[in-house]
């Protein structure tokens, strides 16, 4: 009988150890998992901003027409893990960017945006916005959120 429970505390030793180094491997493994959009700023367009593309000279010009500025982009360009994270309204989840060019005939090129600004009743805003570049022309391919 004493044997037998001196085998369970060693048994139940080995186990508390490798429950515990698979606990502190998942905390690890969890701390360097950050999502992929958390390495980017929030960039304040108003009057003054100066363009990096068309896309934000568009977003730009368009808020101050709509009264909206200063608005506040994310540009998360061409980031494919991104991508896999954006679910948009049009489409419900947009994988990779094989799935953009099936939906999207002559598609050359593809940007994602966050876009945060205040309306008329000064609600805060945000969108994610997904512009496709069909045939040498930037449009709004669809609008939607980041899935954490």
């Amino acid at each position: 009988m004493k044997k037998f429970i001196k085998i369970l505390n060693i048994l139940l030793i080995i186990g508390s150890v490798a429950i515990g180094s698979v606990a502190i491997t998942g905390q690890i493994a969890c701390k360097g998992k950050g999502s992929a959009s958390s390495g980017y700023d929030w960039v304040t367009i108003d009057k003054s901003y100066n363009p990096q593309n068309t896309i934000e000279e568009f977003l730009r010009d368009d808020a101050a027409a709509k009264g909206y500025l200063p608005v506040y982009i994310k540009n998360y360009g061409k980031n494919k893990k991104i991508l896999r994270q954006f679910k948009g309204k049009r489409f419900a989840q947009t994988n990779n960017e094989t799935v953009l060019e099936m939906q999207f005939k002559g598609m050359e090129d593809w940007m994602i945006i966050d876009l945060k600004y205040k309306n008329e009743k000064e609600q805060e805003v945000k969108r994610t916005l997904l512009y496709i570049n069909v045939r040498g022309k930037w449009m709004l391919g669809d609008s939607g959120t980041l899935l954490e």
